[in-house]
């Protein structure tokens, strides 16, 4: 998403609780793109790296939700061998729950306001298929997906009337990612979709065309079909 919002010309800003993995991220998009450290758990964190984010482009028009991370941190083999909820580790829960969930109401909690005083800006919660949610074996992920969902629809019904549109893209299937296991069988990477997906409807909700779109969920791989209707 970062590197097809960057392609289109937009100056992006990428994190990681690691400042030099965002700062080498950066790096590979090229242009003017960003790389800041915040640990989006942190809520101390979290402040800085968005103060350091307007320091820094003077606003953000963008907010893209997306902590990324998965099962492979409670179980690496997650897809050959699934595990019930009750062997996850109460740290292991908490740490993907605290990512993906509170991670993305502390970010939005930080950047929201700021929209709000300056005029307008977008929010896009980035979540996953239904299945996914309640699949076998998938507890933390698959809650704390559920959960980022409920909290978009929140978002949306709090900032209907505002400027601050809030909409929710999911790929449409698991995607060759990092989260990944590597010794995933050939035939089930082969499934796997391509990440550059979620390029097109990244750009779009970033677009003049998307201005009052709000409070839609938008899947990647139907998306062609979403615009088609949603034009009518």
């Amino acid at each position: 998403m970062a590197e097809a919002l960057a392609l289109a010309g937009a100056q992006t800003v990428v994190t990681s609780r690691d400042r030099r993995r965002a700062e080498q991220s950066a790096e590979h998009l090229g242009g003017n793109a960003v790389g800041i450290a915040m640990d989006v758990r942190d809520h101390n964190a979290v402040r800085t790296g968005v103060e350091a984010v307007y320091a820094r482009l003077g606003g953000l028009d963008v907010l893209v939700n997306n902590a990324g991370i998965g099962m492979r941190t409670v179980n690496p083999r997650f897809l050959t061998e699934p595990q019930p909820f009750w062997t996850v580790s109460p740290e292991g829960f908490r740490d993907v729950v605290e990512t993906k969930l509170t991670g993305s109401f502390l970010v939005a909690r930080a950047v929201v306001p700021r929209m709000l005083r300056t005029g307008g800006g977008r929010v896009v919660m980035i979540s996953m298929n239904k299945s996914t949610m309640t699949r076998r074996g998938f507890v933390p992920y698959g809650p704390s997906g559920a959960g980022v969902e409920a909290l978009a629809c929140v978002m949306a019904a709090d900032l209907a009337g505002s400027a601050v549109t809030v909409n929710i893209l999911l790929p449409g299937g698991a995607t060759a990612t990092g989260m990944v296991p590597d010794e995933v069988p050939g035939e089930v990477r082969a499934g796997l979709l391509d990440p550059t997906i979620m390029g097109p409807p990244i750009v779009w909700l970033a677009s003049p065309q998307a201005a009052h779109v709000h409070g839609e969920r938008i899947v990647a791989t139907e998306f062609e079909d979403w615009l088609a209707q949603s034009a009518r």
